[in-house]
């Protein structure tokens, strides 16, 4: 219940600072007909799946490449075409993450050369070395042009040891991917690697066989929120594990986020096994971004520990989320096949106002997040296709300058939330590469003290080749 209430807490305030005339797009000519999920939709030219994906790819990594934080080449926050200058400054340290492993995409993907790539890394690793840290961890929120902490709320001014893990697990993919290259590439890789070695995982402990989330230097451990499961935080568990100075101890895994196997569930939502109880979502499931943040790297394919298999996990919450979305138990307009997606993002809020929301099965007020199914297409290939082509065909209004826009609803005759997060144009460009060439598991996976780690906390995993 901590966690529901922290997340419901961190969603007003995400939603509080954006301007309500952001949110309205203009109208479709041509809306698909009320409640055939878009089945008949306006004939496009046609573009091959490979070249829809090259698009969707390509659009999305300007988010974090044209978009970035102009002093420290870091991913901002959010980016809102209509008020470009809002949170300008505002780096999210865990979309900054998530940004160094698309800036990868981008290089394989030729988006940008590899020299451009490399350079773009550099500074933002430089960056992140001279940021505020707290022993070891980022904030959730740092200043772009002083490397300052930026509260995130009044008790949260310190380490958040969440988005931290975001940066770790991107770090590694970096130092993977150059540590064979030139003389500086192998540095940058050298560097990647110290930052990691910095963190003190084994002190947010506060000596409990649980992680904490935050540390405020003012609040010390006043927020008071354990990392249990299940939710996002199963990568800070393996990235605490993994640390070459500062691991956690098994039993701190054991106990705190699997809690002694209480993680396990029996709930079966819209005719897929949870297998995992969802935190504050246990018979529905949770918001989909939950099968997306850990396994940016972490390969779910073939992980399984002593109380759950990961890859039915993770692929039952895709095709749970899917299945709610075509049974419409609530009969919104357009839910269908091709039109499906729940998860936390912007939202529309009754009066047309740009809001945030984690939306999900048990949380649905009629809004389509593209990032849900798009992050999905390693789980539900086809079905995430499906809602990719339907996302183009309605382009004239959802694809914006980086990207397809947050979030958009068919019940309030296709209005779009105008607007981009880091958290959800990352998973977006990195899952698409991981269904495509499983770049990023392949990088992380390979990395020596992950293997160590999942070897410790006694996981059954896959390396990709």
């Amino acid at each position: 219940m901590k966690n529901l209430i922290y997340i419901v807490f961190v969603l007003s305030l995400l939603g509080c600072s954006s301007d309500s005339s952001d949110a309205v797009a203009d109208i479709p000519d041509e809306t698909p007909d009320e409640g055939n999920g878009g089945e008949n939709p306006t004939t496009e030219p046609d573009l091959t799946d490979e070249e829809l994906l090259d698009l969707t790819q390509e659009e999305t990594f300007t988010y974090f490449w044209d978009y970035a934080n102009a002093e420290s080449g870091a991913a901002k926050e959010r980016y809102i075409p209509a008020n470009p200058t809002q949170d300008q400054h505002v780096v999210a340290s865990g979309g900054t993450g998530f940004g160094l492993m698309g800036i990868l995409v981008g290089i394989e993907r030729q988006f940008i050369s590899r020299t451009e790539g490399f350079n773009r890394l550099s500074k933002i690793i430089n960056f992140l070395e001279g940021a505020d840290r707290f022993h070891g961890a980022w904030p959730h929120w740092i200043n772009g042009t002083t490397g300052k902490v930026i509260p995130f709320s009044s008790l949260d001014d310190g380490a958040d040891l969440v988005e931290t893990s975001f940066v770790a697990q991107g770090l590694i993919t970096v130092g993977e991917y150059f540590k064979n290259g030139s003389a500086e590439e192998q540095a940058l890789a050298q560097k990647a690697f110290e930052l990691i070695h910095g963190i003190e995982w084994n002190w947010f402990t506060q000596g409990e066989n649980v992680l904490y989330w935050h540390w405020s230097p003012d609040n010390e451990f006043a927020i008071n929120l354990r990392l249990q499961g299940y939710n996002e935080t199963l990568i800070t568990y393996v990235m605490a594990a993994a640390s070459k100075d500062f691991s956690i101890a098994p039993e701190v895994y054991n106990q705190g986020w699997a809690q002694n196997g209480g993680i396990k569930s029996s709930a079966v939502a819209y005719g897929y096994p949870l297998e995992v109880k969802h935190a504050g979502a246990e018979q529905t499931g949770g918001p989909l971004f939950w099968a997306h943040y850990s396994y940016l790297g972490l390969n779910p394919f073939g992980l399984s520990d002593a109380n759950v298999n990961y890859e039915t996990a993770t692929t039952n919450h895709a095709l749970s989320n899917y299945a709610y979305c075509v049974q419409n138990p609530l009969g919104w307009r357009d839910y269908g096949q091709n039109l499906w997606g729940l998860t936390a993002s912007y939202t529309i809020n009754a009066d047309g106002s740009l809001g945030y929301n984690a939306h999900g099965p048990g949380d649905d007020t009629g809004v389509i997040s593209p990032t849900a199914a798009l992050s999905s297409f390693p789980y539900t290939p086809e079905k995430s296709m499906a809602a990719l082509r339907r996302f183009y065909e309605l382009k004239n209004i959802l694809l914006g300058p980086a990207g397809f826009y947050d979030a958009f609803s068919p019940i309030q005759n296709y209005e779009v939330a105008e607007a981009y997060l880091a958290i959800d144009q990352g998973p977006i460009l990195v899952m698409i590469e991981n269904h495509r060439s499983g770049l990023l598991w392949k990088l992380f996976m390979q990395n020596e003290r992950v293997q160590a780690s999942l070897d410790k906390l006694n996981f059954t995993y896959t390396v990709p080749q």
